[in-house]
C-alpha cells in the first residue's frame, strides 16, 4: 500500500486529492493524507449568505476558456450549477480625469481591435490614439529576453495605455504592478503575437477571426461561476473524499526525505510516506523544504505574493436604480485611491440578490497597498466609502457590510519567472516522490490550480507505476 501526504487543502490540495481518490476507488492499493493548517478546507474559495444575498469572500468566478474548473464541477455532481456572466450587461468603466469612462467597444484585454470605437473614446488622449492607429503597422518583434508587461504595452501604444489599462487589469486579477510583472510568464499570448505578427491589434483580430470561424452557437460568456457560490465547489469534492484522510488545523513544520520515502512533521507527529504533494503558497513551500533542499528552497521563497481586501456592501432597490449599468469599473494608481476596483455583483451574475438589493464589491490592496492589512475593518469601510461617494456619487448606508483580508494570496509573477520554474523542475526532479502545486506556477485563477493540482497527483501516480496516459 502506497501512501502518499497532500499538504495544503485548498482548491490546489483537494484537486490533487480527488485524483488520488478516485484511483483508490478504483482499487489501486494508495492511501493519502491531506494536512491543512487552518481550521477549514478549501482557501479563498468561501461564500457567504447575507440578507438574502450571496456574497464571495474571495475569487466569485473563473475564466471560462480555460476548461479545467467547469470539467471538474461536471465530474463532481456540480454541472446543474454552472451558469455564466451577464455579458449582455458586461459593460466595465475606467476612472479617468475623475470620471467613469466607459471602455469603448472592441477592446480586447487592452488590445483595441476596433477603430472607431477606439478614436471616438474620450477614454484616450489623441497622442495615445495616434499611437494605435501606427501600432497596426508594428513589424514582427523578438524580445531578446524578458521584459515586464508595462515595457511591452508602452512600446506599443505609450504610458497612457499602461496607466489606464494595463495596469488596472493587471491589478484586478494579480494585484500586482504592469511594471514588475513579466510578459512571458502572465501574457505569453502577447510575446507569440508579436513575434508572429509585430501588431498586437492585429493579431488579436486574426485571433478573433479564426475563433468566430469555428464557434459553433452562441457564444460562450467571458466567465463561469456557480449558482449557490464558488464554495459548492469545495464543499462538493470534499464530500467525495476519505473523510478520515482530512486533517485540519494541522500545520506543517518540515518534510524530510529519506529511507526512499519522506519524513512528514506536523506539530508532534511524524508520519512516513512515498511521496508528498505541495499544494500551498511557494513561501510555504519553501519553508517546510528547508531541510530537504535549500537551493530549491530559496528558489520557492523568491516569488512573491501581495495580499488583497475584499469589501462587500449591500445595498436596497434606490440604489441599485441609480448605480450605474454594467459590471463595474477599474482605478488606475494615477486617480489616487486606494480603491483599486469595484464589481457590480447583481449585473454580473444572475441569483446573486433579490431584485431589491444590489450588492457593490470592492477590492483593495495589491502590491502597492499591502499596509492595508494593517487597518481595521472599521477604517477599511471608511476608506471604501468614502471613496465610493467620491468615484459614484454613493452616499447611502449599505444595509450590510463584510470584509475579508487575504495576506500573501495572489503570486507575482515577476520577470525571471519562467526560467525559474524551470530551476526550480530541475532541483525537483532530484528528489523523486516530490510534487508541487499551487497558484505559484503556471496560473493563479481557479482553473489553473484545478489543473496543477490534478497534474501533481498525476506525475506521482505515474513515478509510482500507477498512472498511465490512457
Amino acid at each position: 500500500m502506497k501512501r502518499i501526504a497532500i499538504i495544503g487543502g485548498g482548491i490546489s490540495g483537494l484537486s490533487a486529492a480527488y485524483t488520488i481518490e478516485e484511483k483508490r476507488q478504483s482499487g489501486t492499493p494508495i492511501e493519502y493524507v491531506l494536512l491543512e493548517s487552518s481550521p477549514r478546507l478549501g482557501g479563498v474559495l468561501v461564500t457567504d449568505r447575507v440578507d438574502g444575498c450571496l456574497v464571495e469572500a474571495g475569487p466569485d468566478s473563473f475564466i471560462t476558456e480555460k476548461p479545467w474548473a467547469a470539467d471538474l464541477c461536471r465530474k463532481i455532481g456540480l454541472g446543474d450549477q454552472l451558469i455564466g456572466s451577464n455579458d449582455s450587461e458586461r459593460k466595465t468603466y475606467i476612472l479617468a480625469r475623475g470620471k467613469l469612462v466607459v471602455m469603448p467597444d472592441g477592446l480586447m484585454f487592452m488590445v483595441p481591435t476596433k477603430i472607431m470605437p477606439t478614436v471616438l473614446s474620450p477614454l484616450f488622449s489623441w497622442r495615445t490614439k495616434m499611437r494605435m492607429a501606427a501600432e497596426w503597422f508594428h513589424p514582427p518583434h523578438k524580445a531578446s529576453e524578458d521584459e515586464t508587461v508595462a515595457g511591452m504595452v508602452e512600446r506599443h501604444y505609450g504610458s497612457e495605455m499602461v496607466d489606464l489599462l494595463a495596469d488596472p487589469l493587471l491589478s484586478g486579477v494579480y494585484g500586482g504592478e504592469a511594471s514588475q510583472l513579466s510578459v512571458r510568464a502572465v501574457l505569453p499570448r502577447f510575446a507569440d503575437m508579436e513575434l508572429k505578427y509585430g501588431s498586437l491589434g492585429r493579431a488579436m483580430l486574426a485571433a478573433r477571426k479564426k475563433i468566430g470561424g469555428a464557434a459553433n452557437g452562441p457564444p460562450k460568456p467571458l466567465f463561469t461561476s456557480l449558482k449557490d457560490g464558488m464554495q459548492a465547489m469545495v464543499d462538493a469534492l470534499v464530500a467525495r473524499l476519505d473523510p478520515n484522510a482530512l486533517k485540519t488545523s494541522s500545520p506543517v513544520q518540515s518534510v524530510i526525505q529519506q529511507d526512499n520515502g519522506w519524513t512528514v512533521s506536523a506539530g508532534y507527529q511524524t508520519d512516513q510516506f512515498d511521496a508528498v504533494i505541495i499544494a500551498t503558497p511557494t513561501h510555504a513551500a519553501a519553508a517546510v523544504l528547508q531541510a530537504a533542499d535549500e537551493n530549491l528552497s530559496r528558489d520557492l521563497g523568491d516569488i512573491k505574493y501581495s495580499s488583497s481586501v475584499t469589501v462587500t456592501l449591500g445595498y436596497d432597490e434606490k440604489v441599485r436604480a441609480s448605480l450605474p449599468p454594467g459590471f463595474g469599473f477599474l482605478v488606475p494608481r494615477s486617480a489616487g485611491h486606494r480603491m483599486l476596483a469595484a464589481t457590480f455583483v447583481h449585473n454580473k451574475f444572475p441569483h446573486r440578490a433579490p431584485e431589491n438589493r444590489a450588492i457593490v464589491r470592492c477590492f483593495l490592496g495589491g502590491a502597492r497597498d499591502e499596509q492595508i492589512l494593517q487597518s481595521s475593518e472599521e477604517e477599511i469601510l471608511q476608506i471604501v466609502r468614502d471613496e465610493l461617494r467620491q468615484i459614484i456619487g454613493l452616499n447611502a448606508e449599505p444595509l450590510f457590510a463584510r470584509v475579508y483580508k487575504w495576506k500573501s494570496a495572489m503570486a507575482q509573477y515577476s520577470v525571471g519567472h519562467l526560467e525559474r520554474l524551470q530551476r526550480i523542475e530541475l532541483l525537483r526532479q532530484k528528489l523523486p516522490g516530490l510534487a508541487l502545486a499551487g497558484n505559484g506556477y503556471s496560473g493563479i485563477g481557479v482553473p489553473d490550480c484545478v489543473r496543477s493540482g490534478a497534474e501533481a497527483a498525476g506525475k506521482i501516480l505515474a513515478e509510482m507505476g500507477m498512472w498511465s496516459a490512457a
